[in-house]
């Protein structure tokens, strides 16, 4: 079929895309604008209301309202993620600052969080060029190649308890505070970047410390930041960690293959959808981060052929977990207890 005719329902091979989806990739000013003031402004309220409710006595509920803040703070996470591909506002400039500036709240230093995930979309789905940008990934031959204690400290850092629950908060907490592992490659500027932003970072916390002190802002802040961490990393494991995704050696990886198979869509209820600004339909994006997360949606509509592809239900998700180690001979990925059943011939 052409590309270009979405009368049909059939897939067209994935060279075809880029040109089609050109005409979705034109940020709308006002609508940036908007999209800015309804996530950064709740994100405040919300804020503010579980410092009041701390304040008059009743810290308990708090925590409960740091859920919510910490949706709308992944929200935001999102709009810089968009900054960082240009695709947010029109200028460079723009994108670039507003991302910096939500940085400092998302505790993400801009310029070093670009720089790596630029590299995750040029090679997401390379298996000779992973360990930037992306979740750590072994093939089942190079898990049994590992000597005992590496095997245990790769199975410890895909248990879901590592992963989704002290990992979120190493990463966001600590490790961005100090990229050290990006200072060679990265230069001057990754140092600069996350200095900047670790300076602001303790500005911003030691002014908001001294206005309600630092009980109220660790009981306030903290589940937030954490909720919205763990959201985060979450989101980012299932849009490339699914059963059906696609790994394949340089020598036969292709961007846009990689792009439409190696990433799914997570096909979440509206609510959910829009709170996650549409990062769901992560095969249209990878195929062209251009386009403004709010017109991924009229992607679909579009070109309804693109629906079934990696498609992801909530509760097909959570079986995502137990998945660890890619399959090469089967093309898939696949848990440890599956990869135990596998012949030794299988792997050689």
């Amino acid at each position: 079929m052409s590309i270009g005719d979405n009368s049909q329902h059939e897939l067209a091979p994935p060279a075809g895309w880029t040109k089609s989806l050109q005409a979705f990739q034109s940020p709308s000013i006002p609508r940036s604008i908007g999209e800015l003031a309804f996530t950064a402004l709740p994100l405040i309220g919300f804020w503010v209301v579980a410092w009041l409710a701390y304040h008059f006595g009743y810290g308990w509920v708090s925590p409960f309202i740091a859920i919510p803040a910490g949706v709308f703070l992944v929200r935001l996470f999102m709009i810089q993620h968009d900054c960082g591909h240009g695709s947010f506002f029109p200028h460079r400039a723009v994108n670039d600052w507003v991302g910096r500036i939500i940085g400092v709240f998302t505790l993400t230093p801009y310029d070093v969080w670009r720089r790596t995930h630029a590299i995750h979309h040029a090679t997401a789905g390379n298996l000779d060029k992973r360990g930037v940008g992306d979740i750590n990934t072994l093939t089942v031959r190079e898990y049994r190649a590992l000597g005992f204690w590496q095997k245990m400290q790769y199975r410890l850092y895909r248990n879901p308890f590592v992963m989704f629950g002290f990992g979120p908060a190493y990463l966001f907490l600590l490790q961005q505070r100090l990229p050290i592992g990006l200072m060679r490659s990265g230069g001057w500027p990754v140092w600069v970047s996350s200095q900047a932003t670790n300076a602001a970072i303790a500005l911003g916390a030691a002014g908001l410390i001294w206005l309600v002190g630092y009980k109220a802002f660790l009981l306030v802040h903290l589940p937030m930041v954490l909720i919205a961490a763990t959201i985060g990393v979450w989101l980012f494991f299932v849009q490339h960690q699914f059963e059906d995704t696609f790994w394949s050696r340089q020598k036969r990886w292709d961007f846009q293959e990689a792009a439409l198979r190696g990433s799914s869509y997570y096909d979440l209820p509206a609510v959910l959808r829009w709170f996650t600004a549409s990062i769901g339909i992560h095969h249209v994006h990878h195929l062209s981060s251009k386009i403004p997360f709010y017109r991924l949606q009229t992607v679909l509509r579009e070109y309804p052929a693109l629906r079934e592809v990696g498609r992801i239900t909530f509760r097909e998700s959570l079986r995502t977990v137990r998945l660890s180690l890619w399959d090469e001979e089967r093309q898939k990925l696949v848990s440890f207890r599956e990869a135990r059943a596998l012949p030794p011939a299988h792997v050689a």
